[in-house]
């Protein structure tokens, strides 16, 4: 087995299904990542979601679709804190960082915030493992979950810290009586996550790094493509680790950074649209 050409990290939310849908919705996807595979470019998915997720809205088109033989897949989810590899079968044992995962009140909060105040315009994903996450609902307007994000935000910092949890939301930190601050709530377009500050697409990265130096060489050259300033961590630690690495940038608003390491993005379009052109343009050049 020879050093592959490329790797790619992959966020999922954005880059690969749509932010509306939260499905496959562009034709090309598929094909091209079959394309990728087939050339020997190992691809892991870097998320925050969850392993049945990808199950489901992931991994079975590829699976529909024809693994190729000698595929190089897996799937990192919840940040870093849960991870599987994909084969012929589909996805496999799914592996959970006990120590990651949040205490149950935060799920009890989280829901009856949900169930008593917010469950117009989101939901709770029952399929996480080690975080809780409230999702907008897809029959919802973007801005109009965004305006109740907000104070579901603020109201969930305040139940966590009034069950006793250190827990911050951005520059706001709420310690717990010992001082600790062990918890995050970390707000996006579409979800609001409750996760361990320990989580992160950096930490996904090392699980990458790990799943693909156990099945083969490592490439010398990264890709790294993601919907929102956390996934420049991604990048961020492939470069930190002495990696080659560019990012892939698919915001649809936003200055790009200065970063050590190129960053490239298109101002023509924007999430999946976005990462179907970039994996268009790999699949012609590799495939």
């Amino acid at each position: 087995m020879g050093i592959p050409p490329l790797g790619l990290l992959l966020d999922v939310d954005g880059p690969i299904a749509s932010p509306l849908t939260r499905t496959i919705a562009q034709p090309g996807i598929v094909a091209d990542l079959r394309t990728l595979l087939a050339a020997g470019v190992p691809v892991v998915f870097n998320t925050g979601r969850s392993a049945a997720f990808l199950r489901e809205q992931v991994v079975a088109p590829l699976l529909a679709a024809g693994l190729p033989a000698g595929t190089r897949l897996h799937a990192v989810c919840e940040k870093g804190a849960v991870w599987a590899t994909v084969g012929p079968d589909g996805l496999g044992t799914v592996h959970v960082d006990g120590t990651l995962a949040v205490p149950p009140a935060c799920a009890e909060v989280a829901g009856t915030l949900v169930a008593e105040r917010y469950g117009a315009t989101m939901s709770i994903d029952t399929t996480k493992r080690s975080m809780v996450t409230a999702e907008a609902r897809t029959d919802v307007p973007p801005a109009e979950y965004a305006r109740a994000r907000a104070g579901f935000d603020a109201d969930l910092v305040a139940g966590l810290a009034a069950r006793g949890l250190g827990v911050r939301l951005g520059d706001r930190v709420v310690p717990d009586a010992a001082g600790r601050c062990p918890w995050r709530v970390d707000p996006s377009v579409i979800a609001t996550d409750v996760e361990s500050v320990d989580v992160g697409k950096d930490l996904g990265a090392r699980r990458a790094l790990e799943l693909l130096a156990a099945d083969g060489p490592l490439p010398r050259r990264w890709h790294t493509v993601g919907d929102s300033a956390t996934d420049y961590r991604m990048a961020d630690q492939l470069h930190a680790l002495g990696h080659l690495v560019t990012h892939v940038d698919v915001r649809p608003a936003g200055a790009l950074p200065a970063m050590p390491y190129p960053v490239l993005s298109d101002p023509s379009v924007h999430d999946d649209v976005a990462g179907a052109a970039h994996l268009r343009a790999l699949a012609r050049h590799l495939g």
